[in-house]
């Protein structure tokens, strides 16, 4: 049953890691990049035939949605302040599935990132001081899905008003992967008796799979300060964006038990015992959120850049922003099951400037 979407919460203030004047414009967050990097305006070829050969809103309508997954077709949205989980019909239509329990966060904490896998929904949230990944069975179709019992997969991430992390995703080799901030703690990120700061790998079931790179934990690897984006090439090989602090964010490429630096290297370092980004951005162009792996391209999601980024995988240094501008605050792209890229706005955030129809979902054209 399509249902009317209520009225907005109030807005709740997240961090980049700048400081509360920065949110407040009253400074900006410094830095500037020497990477290449090239404004152009929506290609015009139509790409594969799935593709739409202009951008076409999907769904409006929608409350700071966080995270899609697709269960037998159908989109369903993680909306992170209204703690819902919403279907997305053929014709636009929201319908609530179902309103996740327990959720208890401000500022980014809240109802964040979502994955389906073998007739479960698996949920990161937050809640109070720590994050938590749970699942529910799914059953039904459309605006008819319904969730079942909950089942525990992992607590004990920590938890703030920011640097939560929260996208979940399953790899090529079948394991469940999450993206823990340092919670505004940047010790976290170096300590291994801590699941924050790091990107996490388990078992469909929550168990520690054996092949972790350090036995009996869950830490895959270690030294991020908020990662909120990870995705496969189809070589399996893995990528993850960052959230920096001031200066730089980052693209990575995931090595089993590598370690990124935080908080001793913000962005390209020096020292031969952190890994370096394959890519970096200056704060007020970036933000990088959700990201997707498409054809030959890496697109990264961007907040604060409020551009949607397009990295060559033969040349991950290089890249070429999209729509800069056009959609405001973008949460999240995903490639959908017929091969269609979606992108997902989040300008009623609490950071943003809600446009007409915002938050929306727009189809957007491939190379």
């Amino acid at each position: 049953m399509t249902r009317t979407i209520p009225a907005l919460r109030p807005a709740r203030l997240a961090a980049h890691g700048c400081t509360l004047a920065i949110v407040l414009g009253l400074a900006a967050c410094g830095g500037s990049s020497d990477d290449t990097v090239v404004v152009v305006n929506p290609p015009v070829n139509p790409g594969t035939p799935t593709a739409p050969t202009t951008p076409t809103v999907v769904a409006s309508g929608l409350q700071a949605p966080w995270s899609i997954a697709f269960y037998k077709g159908t989109p369903l949205v993680s909306e992170r302040d209204t703690d819902r989980i919403v279907a997305v019909g053929s014709n636009g239509a929201l319908s609530e599935v179902a309103v996740i329990a327990g959720v208890n966060g401000g500022g980014e904490g809240g109802l964040l990132g979502i994955a389906v896998r073998d007739d479960y929904l698996y949920v990161y949230f937050t809640a109070g001081t720590q994050n938590r990944i749970v699942r529910y069975p799914l059953s039904g179709t459309g605006a008819s899905i319904r969730l079942g019992a909950v089942q525990s997969i992992l607590n004990g991430i920590p938890a703030a008003s920011t640097h939560n992390g929260g996208r979940i995703a399953f790899g090529p080799d079948g394991m469940l992967y999450a993206t823990a901030g340092d919670a505004a703690n940047t010790a976290r990120a170096q300590d291994m008796a801590s699941l924050g700061g790091k990107i996490l790998r388990m078992t469909p079931d929550g168990a520690v799979p054996r092949d972790n790179p350090f036995a009996g934990s869950y830490i895959y690897t270690l030294g991020h300060r908020n990662p909120q984006g990870i995705a496969w090439a189809a070589d399996g090989t893995m990528y993850a964006s960052e959230f920096g602090q001031n200066t730089w964010d980052e693209l990575n490429r995931i090595t089993a038990g590598a370690n990124y630096g935080w908080p001793v290297v913000e962005g390209m370092g020096t020292d031969s015992r952190y890994t370096n980004p394959l890519q970096q951005w200056s704060t007020a162009t970036a933000s990088p959120s959700g990201m997707a792996i498409s054809g030959n391209s890496i697109y990264i999601a961007n907040l604060r850049g409020e551009r949607l980024r397009q990295i060559p995988l033969a040349t991950p240094s290089t890249a070429v922003d999209r729509y800069s501008g056009e959609y405001g605050r973008l949460r999240d792209v995903v490639v959908t099951p017929d091969g269609k890229l979606w992108m997902v706005t989040n300008n009623t955030d609490g950071r943003g400037t809600p446009r007409t129809g915002d938050d929306r979902i727009v189809s957007i054209p491939l190379d």
